[in-house]
């Protein structure tokens, strides 16, 4: 079994799809299908089937949970470091939340049936998918004890370092509205955290977009909830993302 030479481009800028080795990846990638994924797309509904699975290039995808009022918050999120379908991967056909687009970009869009069959025959997979979903779960309760202990400045924040490692670049696509429903505060306390940072240098804000432009202060505004998650990734795929 050949493994890609660490200094060699990734076979893909998903980075479970690139760890993967060569001879794993190519008998993986007739069944991948690049897709563009515009933001709030809905990928599957809280309770529906799910027909695939979704490694991201770029953008980031939300889990939300929702309730009976249509009230939305996000529980989790996936960029290119991970896959968007983790209960086709545990063995369910139907989503546990509200999954859609919150940031677009490409990604790589595989049918949930093709999805079983190479988790089965191809073993460096399945435990490179089973590593993700041990970081993808302390993401979850990390995030969980962060919306419950940290004020919405530490939160944003947060939210904010999370995006730029996943997109690589400072200018992030994303409404205030959109922010008020990750963080699950009003709208008002977005508009009214985000200006803060904006006065105090750290980001600027114009009509949808976020650009950061100081990360180093940025990250010590931020709560240690980042540097958690950022290392348990690490650890476990050598992947840091907030």
């Amino acid at each position: 079994m050949t493994v890609a030479s660490a200094e060699a481009p990734p076979q893909s800028r998903n980075h479970l799809l690139g760890r993967l080795p060569v001879d794993e990846y190519a008998v993986l990638r007739p069944s991948l299908e690049t897709v563009r994924l515009p933001a709030k797309r809905r990928l599957a509904e809280p309770g529906a089937p799910m027909d695939a699975v979704y490694f991201p290039l770029g953008g980031v995808i939300s889990l939300s949970a929702t309730d009976e009022h249509g009230g939305v918050v996000e529980v989790g999120s996936i960029g290119c470091e991970g896959m968007a379908g983790l209960p086709v991967l545990l063995g369910s056909d139907r989503s546990a939340g509200l999954l859609h687009v919150q940031m677009g970009g490409e990604a790589e869009r595989m049918e949930a049936g093709a999805f079983r069959r190479e988790v089965e025959r191809q073993p460096v997979f399945r435990r490179l998918l089973l590593l993700y979903t041990q970081g993808f779960l302390a993401q979850l309760a990390q995030s969980t004890a962060c919306n419950r202990l940290h004020s919405a400045e530490c939160r944003l924040a947060r939210w904010l370092l999370i995006c730029r490692d996943r997109l690589s670049r400072d200018d992030l696509p994303i409404t205030h509205e959109s922010l008020a429903h990750m963080l699950g505060v009003r709208r008002a306390t977005v508009t009214e955290t985000a200006g803060d940072l904006q006065r105090r240098g750290m980001i600027r804000y114009r009509r949808g977009v976020v650009t950061i432009v100081r990360r180093d202060r940025l990250e010590a505004a931020s709560c240690e909830c980042y540097r958690i998650v950022r290392e348990e990734f690490d650890r476990l795929l050598g992947v840091r993302v907030g």
